[in-house]
């Protein structure tokens, strides 16, 4: 596992969506700005959690298919029915 790699990736993906960068929220009263949520992904030497989920080990299949997405430069395809407007 390359962690150098996927740090990167993961900077230049936060980087496309304006990482820090305040959105716009309507309410009932007008609107107001908001930070959207970070989805904290964490490294571990043998697996990954994402978000509060589960551990997840790096040989399971849908772990390395999401860090693959990740590595490609793209928001994991798991996360699409989520977040469909990205993370």
């Amino acid at each position: 596992i390359d962690f150098d790699l996927i740090v990167e990736s993961i900077k230049d993906l936060n980087s496309l969506v304006g990482e820090g960068i305040s959105e716009i929220e309507h309410t009932a009263r007008g609107a107001r700005l908001r930070r959207p949520e970070p989805l904290p992904v964490t490294l571990y030497r043998n697996g990954i959690v994402v978000g509060h989920g589960a551990f997840r080990p790096y040989q399971h299949p849908a772990t390395q298919q999401c860090l693959q997405d990740i590595v490609d430069g793209y928001f994991p395809s798991e996360l699409q029915p989520r977040y469909p407007d990205g993370v």
